[in-house]
């Protein structure tokens, strides 16, 4: 056989299907030609499948990047909800502390004014100073012969405060009668009073005074003890 034949018969064999069917079939390969097609449209096919898993797993580590980038920014708005709690703390621990030196400063102020008023009006001196009675405390309590003084101190007065210095005073005559006196002056000293609480307080014959001068007037309440 000539080159010339070859060539042209190896060039019909890999562009004439038809024709090298039939040469494999004189060769007893058709068979295994035809199967060998068939796996390949198997391959080519399968390729395309690998193609879309790869695109899906593409896709589904996007998403997992998504949902990542999405915890991240939950992680940083979790902690900056704790830092903004732990400033709120913070400043509600500093307001506490200002509260409690401002209530110490007034019933410390209340002590040393009311003490020196009824000394330099009645000529009186009744040393002041808190007791408690039943965990209960009463911010102000003297005696001095047959009078005392019983009263609070706060920065605002309400008609609770006034009425929460009358259910003390009682208390001091059922749980301490030894503390009570003939004569009773019962006081409260306030930075700022209600109108409400100033009418409440005149008319259960409390004093109510602060730095500048009363709110209302001194009495002295004559009192039965057994």
């Amino acid at each position: 056989m000539s080159e010339k034949l070859k060539r042209e018969f190896i060039e019909l064999l890999e562009k004439d299907v038809e024709f090298r069917y039939t040469v494999a079939g004189y060769l007893g390969l058709s068979e295994v030609l035809k199967r060998m097609d068939k796996m390949e449209e198997r391959m080519l096919a399968l390729e395309e499948r690998m193609l879309k898993l790869e695109e899906g797993q593409n896709k589904l580590w996007g998403e997992v990047k998504g949902l990542r980038e999405n915890q991240n920014k939950l992680w940083e708005n979790q902690n900056r909800l704790w830092e903004e709690v732990r400033d709120m703390r913070i400043t509600l621990n500093r307001v506490a502390v200002t509260l409690d030196r401002l209530t110490i400063s007034v019933e410390e102020e209340a002590l040393s004014f009311i003490r020196h008023n009824v000394r330099d009006r009645l000529g009186i001196d009744i040393p002041l100073d808190r007791v408690f009675i039943d965990s209960k405390e009463i911010n102000i309590y003297g005696a001095s012969g047959d009078l005392c003084v019983v009263g609070e101190a706060t920065a605002r007065l309400g008609t609770n405060i006034v009425e929460e210095l009358i259910e003390k005073v009682n208390l001091i005559k059922s749980k301490r009668p030894e503390l009570m006196r003939k004569r009773l002056i019962k006081v409260i000293y306030a930075d700022y009073a209600t109108p409400d609480a100033i009418r409440l307080a005149r008319e259960k014959n409390i004093w109510v005074v602060k730095w500048s001068g009363d709110l209302t007037s001194l009495k002295i309440e004559e009192v039965q003890t057994s």
